[in-house]
């Protein structure tokens, strides 16, 4: 009986194994390509939505992709990257969690030959592609929305990302540079949220103790700490006096919009993100022509447009 089982369990899997080869692509000689993706943190929505179209893409192109959670460890973001080396894979995928900590990863694979696609965020190492959104232009769209609401005069606050992170350094330097073009606007004080919903409002809460009704408009790094804010804001019966807005559009946020709670949101598109990513590291594991740089522009969102966005 134990046999008859054995083989039956040997032919089931052997079986699933031909199906996953039937399915799978290749380099062009028969050898099915894998492609390493570390992430930054699964926690976060985008982040996993992005993750979720590489998923999409990689199993439309069938090939084998495995995810790693760096879980916001840079540290562990080059281990993962030196555990994708050992393993042989034909191409990785980083989603870097720090610009500088984060660039010993893309010279071990450099120097191993093993190209390497930065998705969303960057390193100060160049990588062999990169596939994102400009960030700076996020927040350039961000603080022209709450300059134009606010007619060039106000107390505005900002909530930054996780510090170190090429999109927190470039969100801030976009929104400085519409402060200094709006001089009537004044910063009122900004400190990190780490992109944590909670941590958000937390900082708001206090922000609200110190500052009150001086508080015109807040300019969150990405939606989680926007909707934090709104949150707050809402418990302490300023929400009607205060303009926020914030990045990436996850659902949440565009409910929020729709509600007219939370006042804009700017589009970062994770699906067109997540799919280009597979794409440049097929191209590139398979030596054909690729884009070194794929840029996906950011859109504004609010009350009258939300409707094309919600799904």
């Amino acid at each position: 009986m134990k046999y008859f089982l054995l083989t039956a369990l040997t032919l089931a899997i052997a079986g699933c194994n031909q199906s996953q080869k039937s399915e799978g692509g290749d380099d062009g000689s028969g050898k099915k390509l894998v492609v390493g993706a570390t992430m930054l943190s699964m926690q976060n929505e985008f982040i996993v939505n992005v993750s979720d179209e590489m998923n999409a893409k990689a199993k439309e192109l069938g090939i084998e992709l495995i995810t790693v959670d760096a879980e916001r460890s840079a540290l562990k973001q080059v281990e993962q990257v030196e555990s994708f080396i050992a393993q042989g894979v034909d191409a990785i995928i980083m989603n870097p969690c720090e610009v500088e900590a984060s660039s010993p990863a893309v010279k071990l694979a450099m120097d191993a030959n093993i190209p390497i696609i930065n998705v969303n965020s960057e390193t100060s190492a160049k990588p062999t592609a990169f596939v994102g959104s400009d960030d700076t232009e996020s927040a350039r769209i961000a603080m022209e929305y709450l300059a134009e609401k606010l007619g060039g005069k106000g107390n505005v606050l900002i909530m930054h990302g996780f510090m170190g992170q090429a999109a927190q350094i470039k969100r801030d330097n976009g929104a400085k540079e519409i402060l200094k073009a709006n001089p009537g606007m004044q910063l009122l004080a900004e400190q990190t949220g780490e992109w944590d919903r909670a941590k958000a409002m937390s900082l708001m809460e206090n922000w609200i103790q110190s500052y009150g009704a001086k508080i015109n408009a807040v300019f969150a790094h990405n939606d989680e700490m926007g909707m934090g804010a709104v949150k707050a804001l809402e418990a302490a019966g300023l929400k009607d006096r205060v303009i926020v807005v914030s990045v990436d559009a996850i659902p949440d946020a565009l409910q929020s919009v729709k509600k007219g709670t939370l006042n804009a949101t700017i589009f970062q598109n994770a699906q067109e993100q997540g799919g280009k990513a597979i794409e440049t590291a097929v191209k590139a594991a398979k030596k054909e022509k690729f884009e070194k740089q794929v840029l996906i522009p950011f859109q504004l969102v609010t009350k009258e447009n939300v409707g094309e966005y919600l799904k």
